[in-house]
């Protein structure tokens, strides 16, 4: 299995979940601004959509998409869904949620220079943060078990400090909790990147 990622990139979740459910993959890093893999060869071949993350299976089937991929790896091990009939379905639901309502409008503000649409978009994230607070069932979002959503609310949060937006007090207690994983840290080293608290 292969798996296509760009170091510090949403797929930084995939990654993570890779690692949790010990499945065994070569991960193949790629330039998004470039489209080009480390050997120099296109990405385009693998993906033409061009960005990450994504997963070609051992039979050859491409994944792409972070939502999907990360449900499918969370159906090959046990213990990384919510419990109950319909633990899939609302980790789906907050996958989604991630996805399009924090991830997409999230990107822009790495490269908006005029201040006003910057704080805009600021002004949307903030809610969005502090609903996913609101819906936490113990350390992790669904109670104790760390699941897809979670490696992707931690990038999110990345993400977050990066352009310096205020997130709520709470999720400092998630990142300790995420960064003392061991899939967390072997992902940070994989990727060259120091976790966000000294304490991890």
């Amino acid at each position: 299995m292969e798996f296509y990622h760009a170091p510090g990139s949403c797929s930084q979740a995939t990654h993570i979940l890779l690692r949790e459910a010990k499945l065994d993959f070569r991960p193949c890093k790629v330039d998004i601004l470039s489209r080009a893999l480390e050997d120099g060869s296109d990405y385009a071949q693998t993906n033409p959509n061009g960005y990450v993350p994504a997963l070609v299976l051992d039979d050859g089937m491409v994944l792409t998409e972070n939502v999907a991929i990360l449900d499918w790896i969370a159906t090959q091990s046990a213990g990384l869904l919510p419990e109950g009939t319909m633990g899939r379905t609302r980790h789906l639901q907050m996958l989604g949620f991630i996805s399009t309502e924090i991830h997409k409008p999230f990107i822009p503000l790495f490269f908006l220079e005029d201040e006003a649409e910057s704080g805009c978009l600021r002004e949307i994230l903030g809610p969005r943060f502090r609903w996913i607070g609101s819906n936490f069932e113990g350390d992790y979002i669904f109670g104790d078990r760390f699941t897809g959503a979670d490696a992707f609310l931690y990038v999110m949060l990345r993400w977050a400090g990066m352009v310096g937006l205020e997130t709520p007090d709470m999720f400092e207690a998630f990142i300790e909790q995420a960064e003392r994983r061991q899939s967390v840290r072997s992902v940070l080293a994989a990727e060259g990147m120091k976790p966000l608290r000294r304490a991890a």
